[in-house]
């Protein structure tokens, strides 16, 4: 099997799986300016394993981008190995990642994501099928959190039970968000129980979850000593964050970009957008360039005439006139 996870360099700084965000252009913008290995969106298996059209556009991926990791959603053993065999034979990614953190409700809700935790045997049977699937010939890593209350409240299942459920199974990767289900954004993260969990687990370990600075990669590596980390929401407008990031790990000092330097990001992941969505990837983007034109002055107004643009030359006359 070709591992890609034992060649990346260390630490790893990866871009995590985001639906709705780490589309292709996405992904390949964030490839260009520093990280080490990209998710896929979450793919759900039931779709994947029907070939669906819309979900072969979502599972497109380049190689210009990898390594590329492709992450699976979904509860059913059957169809996971149905699309991890699908998957590795005609989408050729450099690994598979099996969701078991989304704390959405849509996912979660309907017993995927995080709450697969609740079936620690069936968790079992998931990841036992994807590596059946594909022959054990590309690395099949998993994502999680900390921990998920049983449906009748009267238990705690942590990814510490997980990871010793599926201790004799060949998991490559792991990557823990440092949050619990129940609050899964408003608690602090627990670095601490992240620390512990790396314990648990013999192959590459990634954390995530409140790193929007250099600053806080660095202090998360020290803490925890884990392989890497996993950026997601500090990712948001600012896809140059893995360059910072190792700038920051080198030197202890890192560059911040000027509005020009970001403007022509965002053009470039524009272009990205369109080359490979058409017109509907510029409508998919407004939200991406808000997030680019955060924090700068009369930002509220420069926000209201960016969400109503829909093609490339209105898009780069907007950010031309744009001052910082």
């Amino acid at each position: 099997m070709k591992n890609f996870w034992q060649n990346l360099p260390k630490p790893i700084i990866a871009l995590c799986p985001m639906c709705g965000v780490t589309d292709l252009p996405f992904r390949l913008t964030c490839k260009k300016h520093g990280a080490d290995v990209v998710y896929t969106e979450m793919i759900m298996v039931q779709a994947l394993a029907y070939k669906g059209k819309k979900t072969l556009k979502l599972a497109e991926i380049s190689k210009k981008e990898k390594p590329v990791v492709l992450q699976l959603g979904g509860n059913d053993p059957k169809l996971f190995y149905k699309a991890a065999k699908f998957a590795a034979e005609e989408l050729k990614p450099d690994g598979l990642d099996i969701n078991f953190g989304c704390p959405a409700k849509k996912v979660a809700g309907h017993g995927s994501g995080v709450a697969l935790l609740r079936d620690l045997n069936n968790s079992y049977e998931i990841i036992k099928a994807v590596i059946e699937a594909t022959k054990n010939t590309i690395p099949v890593s998993v994502k999680t959190r900390t921990q998920i209350k049983s449906k009748d409240k009267s238990k705690t299942i942590t990814s510490l039970d997980f990871l010793d459920k599926i201790k004799d199974l060949p998991v490559a990767a792991c990557m823990i968000h440092g949050r619990s289900f129940e609050a899964p954004w408003i608690e602090e993260v627990d670095y601490d129980f992240i620390k512990q969990a790396r314990q648990h687990f013999k192959g590459i370990f990634l954390a995530n979850g409140g790193i929007y600075e250099p600053e806080t990669a660095k202090k998360v590596l020290e803490i925890t000593g884990v392989d890497g980390v996993g950026i997601a929401h500090g990712v948001y407008g600012r896809p140059w964050i893995f360059k910072q990031i190792k700038e920051y790990l080198k030197k202890g000092s890192y560059t911040e970009l000027t509005w020009p330097e970001k403007r022509k990001i965002a053009l470039e992941h524009a272009k990205l957008a369109f080359k490979h969505k058409g017109p509907h990837g510029l409508l998919e983007l407004r939200k991406q360039l808000l997030w680019y034109v955060k924090g700068l002055p009369n930002a509220t107004d420069y926000r209201s005439s960016l969400v109503q643009l829909d093609n490339l030359k209105e898009i780069k006359k907007a950010l031309k006139e744009i001052k910082a």
